[in-house]
């Protein structure tokens, strides 16, 4: 009896301990919002009426602009392509599925980078034109230094997110419903107008939250192509005009807008039960197609390819190959800033994320399940609303760590963790553990809860059932994350920008200070590592966003489950 008592106040003190870092991850989630509310209390009232006046007007009209258009272009070319892989037969239409998914490698910074070296004055394309002697034909080439380029260049980057949200339900549709128009005389477009995208609408608005987060979280690129969003206004009334409090004021309209973007994804979802017919669960045939329609699907499918990966990636590479390296040294030490904060903020994010949604597991409360939501909200934060939110919570840190280190007669120990790569790590934590928890909870709703009472009859310790049971079924779930959450730090460019200690630099920040002075093309080998590296999360989430992949996944949880079971069984007798 007593081993039992002493084996239940462990699983107790186990479970205590888990639900105490899930408080732990949502105040430290919280903590930069509610200190960005604080600084936008206090009073500006030299800068605010030039804000108001000139500042505001612009960036509120910039930004909007901006979402409408990349959220148009993104659901053009995002559904339409998707929608074609999934509904139709025609040449590379396999390879297509693969490649459309692409672009999401590159960050929108660097691909803004390259199309500016690319259409500029003396750019590549007017220099070819030039060498041709059709230097009239100049005049119709685009200006990317614009809104409109702005929104073409985030859009052929983003569109991803809705082309694997948007395919992973077309392809898993019932057939009744298609073919049911089909018979009453509906044209392919009116299918997928009337049937196929009211069935995809939720995945359509999970995907379309993602691109606007994204777009509002974007400073490299709208900075360099002179688009003033809120964001870069909230980076140069920080920087260039020394003002927090108006910086955070800028910022808490830009919480709102994130807020009512979750609002409409939200209501997106709200339907989510129609995307399937549970009568008929044979899915749809995808029709071949012949002659121009054929050939139409696939230039359809191969431009966004070629403008989103393979021209900036070419480019890339040839910038690299015919350039000097330069400074190898600088490059090494870069490269190892970025991948020492990226590895250090994934590990954090791996150990609270998956403790969040284990807390829910094994406590199903409400107010767990808010802590959940609080602790997801992290991603929504835009980098530099997180870095700005962060600053005074860390300064204060760093304050009672010097209180305390002068009184036990100590130095002054200055910015220890506002000062140094701690800050970026935890900004990076703070905006990705809702990655972490996601791929989490979905690794969790694979494991049935007589698992866990399995583990409570038997007896077993709470360190043995997290480490035989929940750890290897969690697996492809936590490496998933562990993919997608490095490479997403190792491009974050705002956070990092504004929080890196000082003579420090990232390959995200080396790359933008490259550009900052002309150069970009300097520093194009460190921009091919980032896109290198970005490639592995995007085939990730390619192959996640496939049926039959997901179809495998659920088959692995029972035998796993069924393996433990056995050998648990066997050792504790």
């Amino acid at each position: 009896m007593s081993i039992v008592r002493g084996r239940r106040r462990e699983r107790s003190w186990g479970i205590t301990t888990v639900v105490a870092l899930a408080l732990a991850t949502a105040a430290l989630v919280a903590a930069p919002v509610i200190a960005v509310v604080a600084l936008a209390a206090q009073p500006a009232t030299e800068l605010w009426p030039h804000l108001v006046a000139y500042v505001l007007p612009v960036a509120l009209r910039d930004t909007l602009a901006l979402l409408g258009g990349v959220g148009v272009v993104a659901l053009v070319i995002g559904v339409g392509t998707a929608w074609l892989v999934s509904s139709f037969d025609f040449p590379l239409r396999s390879l297509y599925v693969w490649l459309l998914p692409l672009p999401l490698a590159l960050p929108t910074y660097i691909c803004a980078y390259i199309y500016v070296e690319i259409f500029e004055p003396l750019g590549v394309a007017h220099m070819a034109l030039a060498r041709t002697g059709l230097d009239g034909a100049a005049a119709f080439l685009p200006n990317v230094r614009s809104l409109a380029g702005a929104i073409l260049i985030v859009g052929i980057v983003l569109y991803p997110y809705l082309f694997l949200s948007a395919r992973a339900t077309f392809q898993t549709q019932s057939a009744e419903f298609a073919e049911a128009a089909r018979m009453l005389g509906a044209r392919p477009w009116q299918v997928l107008r009337h049937v196929s995208w009211p069935m995809a609408r939720p995945a359509i608005a999970v995907g379309l939250s993602l691109i606007m987060l994204e777009t509002l979280n974007d400073i490299g690129a709208t900075e360099y192509l002179g688009v003033r969003t809120l964001t870069v206004s909230i980076f140069t009334t920080w920087l260039n005009r020394g003002s927090l409090a108006g910086a955070a004021q800028l910022a808490c309209i830009m919480l709102l807008m994130v807020a009512v973007l979750v609002m409409i994804e939200q209501y997106g979802r709200r339907a989510r039960n129609v995307a399937a017919s549970a009568e008929s669960p044979r899915l749809a045939e995808r029709r071949r197609l012949r002659g121009s329609a054929a050939a139409g699907a696939t230039l359809a499918c191969a431009l966004p390819v070629m403008a989103g990966f393979v021209m900036p990636v070419l480019f890339l590479a040839g910038e690299a190959w015919h350039r000097n390296i330069g400074d190898l040294g600088s490059l090494m030490r870069d490269s190892a800033h970025s991948v020492v904060y990226a590895l250090s903020g994934t590990a954090i994010a791996l150990i609270l994320g998956p403790c969040i949604a284990l807390a829910h597991r094994w406590r199903p409360q409400r107010w767990l399940a808010h802590l959940l939501m609080i602790a997801g909200t992290g991603y929504a934060l835009p980098g530099t609303v997180l870095a700005l939110g962060l600053l005074s919570p860390l300064v204060a840190v760093d304050e009672a760590l010097n209180a305390v280190s002068r009184a036990f007669g100590g130095p002054a120990l200055g910015l220890v963790i506002a000062g140094s790569g701690a800050a970026i790590v935890i900004a990076y934590v703070i905006r990705f553990v809702a990655v972490t928890s996601g791929f989490a909870q979905a690794g969790f709703a694979r494991i049935p809860h007589e698992y866990d009472d399995s583990v409570r009859i038997t007896g077993a310790r709470t360190q043995a059932g997290l480490r035989r049971v929940y750890l290897p079924l969690l697996e492809p779930s936590i490496w998933g994350a562990a993919i997608v959450v490095f490479v997403d730090c190792l491009k974050e460019l705002p956070a990092t920008l504004l929080l890196r200690p000082l003579n420090v630099e990232t390959l995200a920040t080396s790359i933008y200070q490259y550009a900052s002075r002309g150069s970009f093309e300097d520093g194009a080998l460190a921009a091919l590592i980032i896109v290198a590296v970005g490639i592995v999360p995007v085939v990730l989430l390619a192959r996640l966003s496939d049926s039959h992949a997901r179809a495998a996944d659920k088959e692995e949880a029972p035998q796993a489950a069924t393996k433990f079971s056995s050998s648990y069984a066997s050792a504790t007798v």
